[in-house]
């Protein structure tokens, strides 16, 4: 008896969705994706990341920062801006993600309204295609280079806390690990060298670095491979029982703006992270640390490279709902609710999330 509701039910979601998104129902990543659709689209995302920044310079290493965390999990689908509910801990809430300041959510959630503000955008730009790009928005107003940005992605539906386990590199791992990680999202040893120099911006709470500079290892209080003067520096800038609020410059040099600083410091023992010092110490990724160091416009070309390839991992195109995991992802136990509700998660201007609650 419930079989035929339940179909129906199912076909009017389908319907739903492809008539909110006729934009998005057979996409392919490409440049100027939004040509005929929405052929201002970059240029509101640039304006609004433009007056993000004015307001605050967090809004650099925010978005940049959101943007990979977004990518490794699940793919670049936004689902990391996607909120809990009462019966569903989100992404945006794994422990790996809390740090993510709000001013990269922020900017995609004005950059979204602004589009759908623009008359005949509404509704027809994914927010995982304006997170990516006003990451390479933020790059390019703080230095860095600028790059076409392939559009087409579409939103995930689906956006769970449990989904982040392991998918995140962390401050201690070693090189292996660095490229074992980044490999699994289709990215090379290069790649992630040039990705890594996205530490030259922004922030690190101290409790990330501590054991660097405290308690290394039994024989040794501070890691012998991080500078000593840095060494000192860090400690006076994060004593032990230090504010957990506390943050730092994890670019010591020019924090404020994207070149190959990052590299430069490594040379001189002053990565911040494990992870960092590690593509010096390490002498299978030595010799590039070594070349960009020395050659801009060579790391430039290798980030652009790695953020466009980054750009497509895991992306969800075809129909709405013919994505990795297909509707399964809205069963309970396997067996279907018979109470499905369309709802935005954060209103009607924001992002073209919409969730099945059961």
């Amino acid at each position: 008896m419930a079989a035929p509701h339940l179909h129906r039910l199912l076909v009017l979601s389908l319907a739903l969705s492809l008539c909110l998104f006729p934009d998005t129902a057979r996409a392919q990543l490409r440049q100027n994706y939004y040509a005929s659709s929405c052929p201002r689209v970059e240029s509101i995302v640039r304006g609004v990341v433009q007056n993000k920044i004015k307001q605050t310079f967090v809004t650099i290493p925010a978005t940049l920062r959101l943007f990979f965390h977004d990518c490794f999990v699940q793919g670049c689908d936004a689902s990391v801006i996607v909120a809990s509910t009462a019966t569903n801990k989100a992404e945006k809430d794994h422990s790996d993600n809390l740090s993510l300041a709000g001013d990269g959510f922020d900017t995609v959630i004005k950059a979204k309204a602004a589009v759908d503000a623009t008359p005949g955008c509404r509704n027809k730009v994914s927010c995982a295609d304006i997170l990516a790009i006003a990451t390479r928005d933020v790059i390019a107003l703080s230095g860095g280079p600028s790059y076409a940005v392939e559009l087409g992605r579409l939103d995930g539906l689906s956006s769970t806390a449990a989904s982040v386990n392991g998918k995140l590199p962390q401050p201690t791992f070693t090189l292996n690990q660095l490229t074992a990680m980044f490999a699994a999202n289709g990215l090379t040893q290069t790649d992630m060298i040039a990705l890594s120099a996205a530490h030259t911006l922004g922030f690190s709470h101290c409790s990330k670095f501590a054991n660097r500079i405290y308690s290394f290892s039994s024989q040794r209080a501070v890691d012998p491979t991080l500078n000593s003067t840095y060494a000192k520096a860090l400690q006076s800038m994060c004593p032990r029982n230090v504010d957990p609020r506390i943050a730092i410059n994890m670019d010591p040099n020019t924090p404020r703006t994207f070149d190959n600083m990052y590299y430069k410091n490594l040379i001189q023992g002053m990565g911040l992270f494990t992870s960092d010092q590690v593509l010096f110490t390490d002498s299978r990724s030595k010799p590039t640390v070594n070349k960009w160091a020395t050659d801009s416009t060579a790391f430039q070309q290798a980030f652009i490279t790695a953020m466009t390839k980054l750009g497509r991992v895991g992306v969800k195109t075809g129909r709405k709902w013919e994505n990795s995991s297909g509707l399964r992802r809205f069963g309970l136990n396997g067996i279907w609710s018979t109470r499905l509700v369309l709802e935005p998660i954060f209103g009607s201007t924001f992002c073209s999330h919409y969730m099945l609650q059961l």
